[in-house]
């Protein structure tokens, strides 16, 4: 497919604006659902551990970083022969030329299980306002494009079912403001920002069709596409004014003199009249409709026994850019146990080309990655945190039971003894390598363990990136 000659600079303004990617810190005023239906649906979403999420819209056309270039803030540089309003246009266009025609949501699913992943969340929509759903409420739409006559034109529900098959959570990924709606950015004014382009106060009426609109969107995934698990709303500027924290103001986005919130109450009772128990997750919003938090490209420095998730991209970008740099898998399994003995999950971000694939390095990373939680997945799946969750490349977690796991990143070389601080194992206890039930010696003197590994197994565990102690406490 030929591509607009602005593409060179769509590319490096894919670079440039993953700036506004940000480490939403786990703060200390986290609100654990009442409702016990959601919150033995979170007690076993904090078991599954590490999920993906699939950006994936008409931004993969010209493959840049998702919504961001449309929007008119200083941190985002746009070539200045480009006038802003040709810029939009040509982007809202891409919508003519989407055409997936290699759409593979079962490619994604068999991947993403063999990585050992857990659950997805998908974009239905992002705030560009392209819906990758046929919804009844506005026409842009994968749905009324050059895909709309294919027989899995609807790819939402195709990519829920593909990932349900093979026994994965779904969430829902929906932006709440919507770019390309009349009720959310009018084009009788300018959009000057992320925010709701008219005062509120002065037209409600537009402002309550905006909030409708929502509802009824919200009612469509909720009821029309099967069992979905979590509501993961982004786009955390579209809030009470009131909830606006120094977190927000980080941003540096704008603040309106005016709420912009979509009545979230009634978001809720609208997804769980339709799915019992749902998680939804207001991101970065924190009180009752955040049931647990998403810090973004990152992890924080501690651990939170408070329900959280990292959301970080095995790329560079969340979505597919040409020529992006994969990190390796032995990264993604060192920030996979990290993460994990800080209390959170990790969920990967893995972005399919415009045709609708992912690509073989994509599909490689996660072979690895599955690879090694296939032997080491005990010590990952259904655990919780320690007091002391580090010490120096340990990090260590624990069963439900009285088993305690210290896994060790080869980020040095491994020898024949290596030794942790706190966390012994019970005395007289048996000590093993998770990874083939190879039993060790060990012993503890003062704080300090040392394991002595079998010189034949040596040579073998110098080749992961992880090795695996399991233990009784």
């Amino acid at each position: 497919m030929k591509l607009p000659g602005i593409f060179l600079l769509l590319f490096t303004l894919s670079i440039k604006v993953q700036a506004q990617n940000t480490l939403h810190p786990v703060s200390s005023d986290y609100q654990y659902p009442s409702d016990p239906k959601v919150a033995a649906n979170l007690e076993n979403w904090r078991d599954q551990k590490f999920g993906m999420i699939i950006h994936w819209g008409i931004y993969a056309v010209p493959g840049i970083v998702e919504s961001w270039s449309i929007c008119n803030e200083d941190w985002i540089d746009r070539d200045s022969t480009v006038r802003y309003d040709d810029y939009k246009r040509r982007y809202w266009d891409y919508s003519k030329v989407f055409n997936p025609v290699k759409f593979n949501p079962e490619q994604w699913a068999a991947a993403a299980k063999e990585a050992g992943m857990k659950y997805l969340v998908f974009t239905t929509k992002h705030h560009d306002g392209f819906n990758m759903f046929d919804t009844r409420y506005s026409d842009y739409k994968i749905t009324a494009g050059p895909f709309r006559n294919d027989p899995r034109a609807n790819v939402t529900r195709y990519v829920f079912d593909a990932f349900r098959k093979e026994g994965m959570l779904i969430g829902a990924y929906f932006s709440k403001p919507d770019w390309h709606s009349q009720y959310f950015w009018w084009d009788k004014y300018a959009t000057p920002d992320r925010n709701v382009n008219y005062d509120i106060r002065k037209h409600p009426w537009r402002w309550n069709k905006f909030k409708e609109f929502t509802h009824n969107q919200i009612n469509e995934l909720t009821s029309e596409y099967g069992k979905v698990d979590i509501l993961w709303l982004d786009g955390g500027w579209v809030r009470p004014r009131s909830t606006v924290n120094a977190e927000v103001l980080s941003w540096g986005a704008p603040i309106p003199e005016f709420d912009q919130e979509i009545e979230m109450p009634k978001v809720a009772e609208i997804a769980r009249r339709n799915q019992e128990g749902m998680l939804i997750v207001d991101r970065t919003v924190h009180g009752e409709f955040e049931n647990y938090r998403t810090p973004e490209q990152g992890i924080p420095a501690g651990k939170s026994d408070d329900p959280w998730e990292s959301c970080i991209t095995l790329g560079g970008a969340w979505s597919y850019v040409p020529n992006d740099r994969f990190k390796s898998s032995e990264w993604a399994i060192h920030t996979l146990v990290e993460i994990v003995a800080k209390g959170g999950n990790l969920l990967l971000g893995v972005g399919p080309t415009a045709e609708g694939e992912f690509l073989p390095v994509q599909i490689e990373r996660l072979r690895e990655i599955g690879k090694w939680l296939g032997k080491n997945g005990e010590a990952i799946y259904g655990t919780r945190t320690v007091e002391g969750f580090q010490s120096g490349d340990f990090y260590f977690t624990r069963a439900k039971d009285s088993r305690r796991y210290a896994i060790r990143l080869n980020k040095s070389p491994l020898t024949e003894t290596v030794s942790w601080e706190g966390n012994a194992p019970r005395k007289g206890s048996k000590m093993m390598i998770l990874e083939d039930n190879t039993a060790v010696k060990w012993h503890t003197e003062g704080n300090k363990t040392t394991v002595t590994l079998p010189k034949k197994s040596l040579a073998k565990l110098t080749q992961e990136p992880a090795i695996t102690f399991k233990f009784e406490e």
